[in-house]
């Protein structure tokens, strides 16, 4: 069982950065595929960038050049560094581990970015 908690979300005025942090429980963070997804109002959750064990990386094309995903095993925490901010970021953001058939969620964190 993985626990995951994401902090970091709060209203940012566009262009403007921020960074979410991803805290997870378990022994075995290093193997885990870890992700950020995002779920806009009325929309359904997408992922944002998600990094592998072996730190390969997949990123939507909404968010290149701008948002990047790093990860410290040793302290079992993700990261989600996110700038150039725009209004269409705002969503609740949303922690995922993988491994295997094992697949995690976090609570989710809102990032309000306002026209």
């Amino acid at each position: 069982q993985v626990q995951l908690v994401e902090s970091g979300g709060r209203l940012v005025l566009p262009g403007g950065s921020l960074r979410l942090s991803c805290a997870a429980s378990g022994s075995i963070f290093s193997m885990y595929t870890m992700g950020w997804y995002r779920q806009a109002p009325g929309k359904q959750r997408e992922l944002v960038l998600s990094i592998s064990s072996g730190g390969g990386t997949n990123v939507a094309d909404s968010v290149k050049g701008r948002f990047t995903i790093s990860r410290d095993n040793a302290k079992r925490t993700v990261y989600l560094q996110m700038n150039s901010l725009k209004p269409e970021d705002t969503a609740v953001y949303y922690c995922n581990a993988k491994y295997g058939a094992a697949n995690y969620w976090g609570q989710g964190t809102q990032v309000t970015v306002p026209d």
